[in-house]
């Protein structure tokens, strides 16, 4: 019987699945923001029955942008993570959750907008 090779990544195996985990919470972050804007969009296409509004189209693009935008650093991260927790030089990603934090207070607000504007008739 052959023996396996231990390899690097076995040596830190609760790092690398915790970063798996990490990475699948950016994931849903990421579907979330995008899934924000789709039913916005759905919702307004529905209730007009015929096209949809402005307002509806921007809050579809800002959740769509911040969607592509978080899947993208969660993406960057993963990768960036698994080889400094190799390398032990990892140090936590502060940078990508300020933007993060950035992205969803502006999707947040442009559906606050979005709701103001619908609620007072002008659509």
């Amino acid at each position: 019987m052959k023996e396996e090779q231990r390899t690097t990544d076995s040596s830190y195996i609760q790092q690398h699945l915790a970063n798996e985990r990490t990475f699948l919470a950016w994931v849903r972050t990421a579907l979330t923001m995008k899934g924000i804007g789709f039913l916005v969009f759905s919702l307004e296409l529905m209730i007009s029955g015929q096209s949809v509004s402005t307002a509806a189209q921007l809050v579809s693009a800002v959740s769509f942008v911040a969607g592509l935008t978080i899947l993208s650093a969660g993406t960057l991260l993963y990768f960036r993570s698994k080889k400094t927790i190799n390398d032990q030089l990892y140090r936590a990603a502060s940078t990508t959750v300020v933007l993060t934090a950035v992205l969803v207070a502006v999707v947040l607000t442009v559906i606050f907008l979005y709701a103001l504007t619908v609620g007072s008739g002008r659509l």
